[in-house]
């Protein structure tokens, strides 16, 4: 059911064309051949539903693939991917914890016109896919196939092989697997790349990846119905990025909330802002369900690198089931640098004492891991930086205390200062705060 196509004909054509078909094949024999589907869309009484093995299925996802105990004991029940690097594991431990997966085929961006050129690359590109799509197309845990992320779909016509591409890759999924729906990813709410997917290519859910803008997304989706009404969700969400938008130091430095701060941020976002009203809404992926380095270690990861939780998984928990999840996590307040907020811009001498201050409270705090660390500047196509760092030799130890004195680095430069909190559960909280060591000659 290519929703797209047929929503954007329905408005030329005054539902002509559908009322044809409907004729022609018979409504009775649509709806058993979605019966047969393991994955598949009904619209009925101008309302979508996704179904899975013949039930109703509204996404409460992560996008990630890691900690699925967790996510299921949360309430959760997908998980969405950006390739298929160890695919076999990935929908395997899915299984076992009785999640779904969105699986992702990564796509070249539309101007790297050299290899959609190409038709060696894109011939090995589409039988990989191919070979993918049909091994794995009977697995328990599969929900849907996804196209590329964050794609933009440009007006220009010298990028028609780049829709080629795009559509030849779409069709293989729906000629090879009928069983499951095809999605693409795109950024925000690009209401050009909207029109050209509806005019060029044949998708059956869109996807959107949005952070600051869901305040928006209502407004958005009304603004264009008029072209396409078809069914959506979000492929992430969550706290707002190291990008344009966000708060920086004078130096360029981002500022980063602390744990507490973005599980209050999600939780306002998920209550006020997701369409969970729209009958046309499958659901979302929160993101970052695991560990990660963008921008700093802790920006986007729910968990640390031991698989210890932070505050909004608790949230999404509560979110999900109901449950709540108060007195389970620490709760940061403050950390201040010689009496100085992280949007003060921190000037340091190098070699000199500096004095870090942590305010933080809950039930049972065990330990405080300070970390010192030079700013994550690595750009890869403007986008902020995914290697791991090292903690700097002069600070990264444990303690009790939430007050502690450090030296300065030697060299000149921006760095950032980290608290980690744990309590007796074994949960955490974490918390940053930038500086500039500037050499007084």
């Amino acid at each position: 059911m290519l929703f797209l196509k047929r929503d954007f004909f329905s408005v030329l054509n005054s539902g002509l064309f559908v009322l044809l078909i409907a004729l022609l094949s018979g409504c009775g024999e649509v709806e058993n051949s979605n019966l047969r589907r393991k994955v598949y869309i009904e619209k009925k009484d101008g309302r979508y539903t996704l179904y899975k093995d013949g039930k109703p299925f509204f996404i409460k996802g992560a996008s990630g693939y890691s900690y699925g105990s967790v996510l299921k004991a949360s309430g959760g029940n997908t998980f969405r991917t950006w390739d298929t690097t160890r695919l076999a594991v990935v929908l395997d431990s899915a299984l076992a914890n009785d999640l779904s997966v969105i699986v992702g085929f990564y796509l070249p961006d539309y101007h790297e016109t050299a290899f959609f050129e190409d038709p060696g690359q894109v011939a090995q590109m589409h039988k990989a896919y191919q070979n993918v799509v049909n091994r794995f197309k009977h697995h328990p845990s599969l929900l849907m196939w996804s196209v590329g992320n964050e794609v933009i779909l440009p007006y220009n016509p010298s990028y028609n092989n780049f829709y080629t591409v795009f559509n030849s890759l779409v069709d293989m999924v729906h000629r090879d697997d009928p069983d499951h729906p095809v999605t693409t990813v795109l950024l925000n709410f690009d209401q050009k790349s909207i029109f050209n997917l509806v005019l060029r290519c044949d998708v059956d859910i869109l996807s959107f990846n949005i952070y600051s803008r869901i305040n928006t997304l209502r407004d958005d989706l009304a603004a264009i119905k008029w072209l396409w009404s078809g069914p959506y969700m979000l492929s992430e969400w969550g706290i707002n990025g190291p990008w344009g938008g966000t708060e920086q130091t004078a130096w360029g430095a981002y500022l980063e909330l602390n744990s507490s701060e973005k599980a209050a941020l999600c939780m306002t976002r998920y209550r006020q802002y997701m369409p969970l009203e729209d009958s046309r809404f499958f659901g979302s992926c929160l993101f970052y369900w695991g560990h990660k380095q963008e921008g700093t270690h802790t920006w986007f990861s729910l968990f640390d690198e031991a698989g210890a939780l932070s505050e909004t998984v608790g949230t999404m928990r509560f979110l999900w089931t109901g449950k709540s999840s108060q007195n389970e996590f620490p709760v940061v307040k403050s950390l201040l640098l010689n009496s100085k907020k992280a949007k003060d811009n921190i000037l340091l001498t190098p070699n000199t004492p500096a004095v870090a201050a942590l305010s933080a409270s809950g039930e049972g705090i065990k330990t405080i891991k300070w970390q010192l660390f030079k700013e994550d500047w690595l750009r890869i196509n403007n986008r902020a930086g995914t290697q791991k760092l090292t903690p700097m030799p002069q600070l990264n130890k444990s303690s009790t205390e939430a007050e502690i004195t450090f030296t300065v680095p030697e060299e000149e430069g921006p760095y950032r200062l980290f608290a980690t909190i744990y309590n007796n559960r074994g949960n955490y909280a974490t918390c940053n705060i930038p500086f500039y060591v500037v050499s007084p000659q």
